[in-house]
């Protein structure tokens, strides 16, 4: 059975790209577009591994991931946060909010598809 993956990003570009690359990879790709159809999403398809733009309309990132975090059905579905701002603040309210890994923009496609797997392959 191939893992699921959900894509949550508001940018077109960027979402075609990572739909590419995860559904090359073998994955099970899912898309939302806004923080709010990303958790709900979640909640309705329970993904594998969300890959989570944290500046997105609607919902953030990060609070899309308090709220996964917070939910006792949700709380084991890996969170990988994306984000254009780099800084050690950002990432440390990020993971200090629950995500399992932080990746900034722009990152290369071998990058994400290592840490894709290396998250995944952490999961029972």
């Amino acid at each position: 059975m191939s893992r699921k993956i959900l894509v949550a990003d508001d940018e077109p570009n960027i979402v075609i790209s990572l739909e590419y690359l995860m559904q090359r990879e073998g994955y099970t790709v899912l898309v939302a577009r806004d923080g709010q159809e990303a958790l709900e999403m979640i909640e309705r398809d329970r993904p594998d591994l969300v890959l989570l733009d944290v500046m997105m309309p609607k919902k953030s990132g990060f609070e899309v991931c308090q709220a996964v975090r917070a939910s006792q059905t949700l709380q084991a579905t890996k969170i990988l946060l994306l984000t254009a701002k780099g800084r050690d603040t950002d990432q440390a309210k990020g993971l200090a909010l629950g995500a399992d890994a932080f990746l900034t923009k722009p990152f290369s496609t071998r990058e994400l598809a290592q840490k894709v797997a290396q998250m995944l392959a952490a999961q029972p």
